[in-house]
């Protein structure tokens, strides 16, 4: 396994020059934003520990992630506010999909601001609240203050990540990988864990009847009972 892995980065190491590299890391980010299983995390996760302590070309790679995140939410974005509800079902991807987007909507209207900052580190938020912030109309001036700051934290974040693993194994890239992702499957956990614990504490203090609101279930389901038909949007301007 470590001689397949090692073979892998050195291929990897052979791109770096290439500004191909950099296009493919720029269209991963964006494409996140509609495509969840686009790998966007680990993609610049990856390059930041082939790059190791460049730290010119670890800011330029923070710098196109970001961007790259930030467009492709916008276009998310822009599909919400243009598409009719047949286009927004076949991009919710079946029940689990629209569960999400029900979810991202409830949301958006308890912790607006929030989710448009932190919904990337959620299985399928980011697709979600890109669609529900535009077919709720927020405004096009408050979603790209927010989700620029979103996009530039995950991306400095990602890249910490990868330099980590690639300064502890500057000569073994292979074993940088695998610390790098180590630790953000630790990360993943203590988020998780931490949003688990503050929706319980949440839903302490609501009605029995909104407790399910508060929460994004494992498989990313909601309870359907916790749906708000035609809710309007309260804590986000228009």
């Amino acid at each position: 396994m470590f001689e397949l892995l090692s073979r892998i980065t050195e291929l990897l190491q052979s791109t770096l020059d290439s500004p191909w590299l950099w296009l493919i890391v720029f269209a991963v980010a964006g494409l996140d934003a509609l495509l969840p299983f686009m790998p966007s995390e680990t993609t610049v996760v990856t390059v930041a520990v082939l790059l190791g302590v460049d730290l010119p070309r670890l800011a330029l790679l923070a710098v196109i992630a970001s961007v790259g995140a930030l467009l492709g939410d916008c276009l998310s974005h822009w599909i919400g506010r243009r598409a009719g509800p047949r286009v927004l079902n076949v991009l919710q991807r079946g029940e689990k999909g629209q569960a999400r987007y029900d979810w991202a909507r409830t949301q958006l209207e308890r912790h607006g601001a929030l989710l448009i900052v932190a919904a990337r580190y959620l299985p399928g938020g980011r697709v979600a609240t890109g669609l529900a912030t535009g077919s709720m109309g927020v405004r096009w001036a408050r979603f790209i203050a927010l989700d620029a700051l979103g996009t530039s934290i995950w991306a400095v974040y990602s890249v910490l990540i990868g330099c980590i693993g690639g300064a502890s194994f500057t000569d073994e890239p292979h074993k940088g990988l695998l610390l790098s992702f180590a630790i953000g499957l630790l990360m993943v956990g203590v988020i998780e864990v931490a949003r688990r614990l503050r929706s319980r504490y949440a839903a302490r203090g609501l009605p029995h009847g909104d407790r399910e609101t508060v929460r994004l279930p494992a498989g990313g389901g909601v309870d359907r009972g916790a749906r708000r038909g035609g809710a309007e949007l309260s804590g986000l301007d228009r």
